[in-house]
């Protein structure tokens, strides 16, 4: 059967469930007794190998299925949680994560049967259960199962005929095909009934033609039978190769199929059935006293309500394609376009009444366009969680790998970002982490030495602040040597010992951010090769953020990223350049003044402002951007103040336009002289103004 349409939903769902397991593991090291971890674990291996199952995915389905027989024992009692048996099982989550890659780059699970792990884990049931072999075991407690009427060679659940059924049987002895009554029997511990039995519709259905069911299709398919379901097949395929292709689809306990070989002999058993439920009939009735009639009636009465009350919760979460809602943001940024072309059209030349009705209306739209917009950016945030719920696993693999006792404390993994940013995040974070964990963090021994605690703490914490997130990423170790930092960037040459000795601790920090600069005494896999800072710094620059470093000797480092909410609409402030018009984004701006060309002063030659007690340095745009000085030279300057992390700087600026919702629009590759233009929108006369990355100008 072709399984392709389900490969997204398999692929989220896996995801969903490894994760749910890795975070599950980690909580039963700390706690092997409880019950409830064990539980869930177990559910989550038994879903991911019904699902597996159903993808054909079969060595994926081997390996969690060797797992769930492992907490099975555990929930039983019959075995311990122990370090190694942990271990273990965080193998054989990587290697299904091995197989989900392969799937999602080929569909296809790929060739490794990960045997020494499949071993252990059948070792540790083998020594859970008095050094039986694993398989030997398998058998025996299949044997132990009690048998299914199937096993104990009953026949197959008759089905009253209906007249035009009896007639499709006819016409298939004409053509020499087989009948076939079937009842299929699910195991107990299915979750999924109806769609097992899907499953084994649809490979019945590529052998030949279902007459009819008992239950009926639509009562499987609403989960109203038990655990077994019947059915008459004509097909030309013989009796083996029907059973193998029910017993094929998983979870499926057994199958009896039997041939019929004519009609009358399936209507003599209808009558049979009939007398013989007519005789019992008759032998019960005289016998029921009316308070026996009375008392069924209400018990029969109970049976319903139990029924509705064990109704799974409707799911009230849509899966959308990233795509979908990027076409549905394009419209409403379309819109938000229009609305200001709307606003930019002169009403000077009709009457008043008019004017205020034209007005009205563009207020109106101003709305529902604000609405709309919130809305759909609403739909677009999703919460930091899914980046930052792998963290406690890389934590104690690192953990394990260094032998350095540490612990990850996380808070506002609630906080909500961006789709686009969620995808981007992932990786700076995770080497601000290993950076944490690697050079941050002192060895044990170490940092008792020191007077710390003996194990070492790393947090990641998220909040809102304006339109921004922020992410902080430290430790508590000893923090960044500075004279260190000087010293390699000396013996690199990166700096000149003169220059080293003006350099500020923030700028002696910055050279941590240089391109394949690294304090790491040896290249480990975890870090060391240069790669890391530089990289972090120009993925945060690119989503529109920006990075900053505090650090204390003694008392530990920690990494600010400061992320914008979204990357689609904001809020700009609109100046003005010669002829030239500029969007600055207003989160980065601090305040806008009127200085006196008489204000401004020199620092080793750069002009600067001094205001309300800060040294303020000066850019003038016109010569960043190149545009031609102004003919008059102004007393005085409109200067707007913006800010990257605890940085201030001046922007000069000939005119303010005023305060403008706009759409960012991406420049592609046409542009790519300077870093300083971020994008570029579409103003309401049709005119495009250029967005300034004030991060960048700082």
């Amino acid at each position: 059967m072709d399984t392709s349409q389900y490969l997204e939903i398999f692929i989220d769902e896996t995801k969903e469930h490894l994760q749910n397991m890795n975070e599950q593991i980690l909580v039963l090291e700390k706690e092997p007794d409880n019950a409830d971890t064990i539980n869930e674990i177990f559910r989550a291996a038994h879903s991911l190998k019904g699902m597996a199952g159903t993808m054909g995915y079969k060595r994926m389905q081997r390996l969690t299925h060797d797992t769930e027989n492992v907490f099975s024992e555990i929930r039983n009692g019959k075995m311990k949680v122990s370090a190694g048996l942990i271990d273990t099982l965080f193998q054989s989550l990587d290697a299904l994560e091995g197989y989900l890659e392969n799937i999602q780059q080929t569909a296809d699970e790929g060739t490794d049967d990960h045997e020494p792990i499949i071993k252990q884990l059948n070792d540790i049931l083998a020594s859970a259960n008095g050094e039986v072999p694993a398989p030997a075991q398998e058998e025996k407690k299949e044997e132990a199962a009690p048998k299914s009427e199937a096993q104990s060679g009953a026949k197959y659940k008759r089905i009253n005929l209906e007249e035009h059924e009896i007639n499709a049987m006819n016409e298939a002895y004409k053509k020499n095909l087989n009948v076939y009554g079937v009842t299929v029997f699910i195991q107990e511990s299915c979750i999924l009934k109806a769609a097992r039995s899907f499953l084994v519709f649809k490979a019945l259905e590529e052998l030949g033609e279902i007459i009819v069911s008992q239950p009926s299709v639509q009562d499987i398919e609403d989960e109203k039978f038990d655990l077994e379901f019947s059915l008459y097949l004509i097909s030309e395929s013989d009796a083996e190769k029907v059973k193998g292709a029910i017993k094929n689809v998983s979870e499926i306990e057994d199958a009896i199929v039997e041939k019929i070989e004519k009609v009358e002999d399936v209507i003599a058993e209808e009558q049979k059935e009939e007398e013989k439920t007519a005789e019992v009939k008759e032998e019960k009735e005289p016998v029921q006293t009316a308070p026996a009639a009375a008392q069924a009636a209400p018990a029969a009465k109970q049976q319903a309500p139990t029924k509705q009350a064990s109704k799974p919760v409707v799911n009230r979460t849509v899966r959308v394609d990233i795509e979908k809602l990027d076409a549905l943001m394009n419209q409403v940024s379309e819109l938000i376009i229009a609305k200001n072309s709307l606003v930019s059209i002169s009403i000077a030349d009709v009457n008043q009444q008019t004017a205020q009705g034209l007005h009205d209306q563009i207020e109106y739209l101003e709305r529902i366009t604000t609405n709309l917009h919130e809305s759909v950016m609403k739909v677009r945030m999703v919460p930091i969680e899914s980046v930052v719920s792998r963290f406690p696993r890389m934590i104690r693999d690192i953990s394990k790998k260094l032998d350095k006792k540490m612990e990850l404390y996380m808070t506002g993994e609630d906080t909500e970002l961006d789709r686009t940013v969620i995808d981007e995040i992932g990786d700076p974070l995770m080497h601000l982490l290993r950076n944490s964990a690697d050079h941050g963090l002192e060895s044990n021994d170490v940092r008792v030495q020191r007077g710390n605690e003996a194990v070492g703490s790393i947090f990641l914490n998220a909040y809102q602040e304006g339109n921004n997130v922020i992410i902080e990423v430290g430790d508590d170790a000893n923090g960044i040597d500075i004279e260190s930092v000087r010293n390699k960037g000396i013996e690199r040459g990166i700096i000149t010992p003169e220059q080293a000795e003006t350099m500020s601790d923030k700028d002696v920090i910055g050279l941590l951010f240089m391109p394949s600069f690294s304090m790491a005494k040896k290249v480990s896999d975890l870090s060391g090769r240069g790669v890391g800072l530089d990289v972090v710094k120009s993925k945060i620059e690119a989503l529109g953020g920006d990075v900053e470093v505090k650090t204390k000797l003694g008392e530990g480092t920690t990494f600010i990223i400061r992320l914008p909410l979204t990357l689609a609409i904001i809020q700009a402030l609109m100046v003005e350049l010669g002829d030239e018009k500029y969007a600055i984004s207003l989160g980065s701006i601090q305040t806008i003044e009127d200085i006196s060309v008489s204000d401004i002063k020199y620092v080793q030659g750069k002009e600067v402002i001094h205001l309300r007690g800060t040294v303020i340095p000066i850019i003038r745009l016109d010569q960043v951007l190149d545009i031609g000085p102004r003919e008059e030279k102004p007393e005085n300057l409109i200067v707007v103040i913006v800010k990257k992390g605890d940085k201030l700087a001046g922007l000069v600026v000939d005119n303010l336009i005023g305060q403008q919702e706009i759409v960012i629009k991406s420049l592609g590759k046409y542009i790519d002289n300077t870093k300083i233009i971020s994008g570029a929108t579409i103003l309401g006369d049709g005119e495009v103004a250029l967005i300034l990355d004030t991060n960048v100008l700082i």
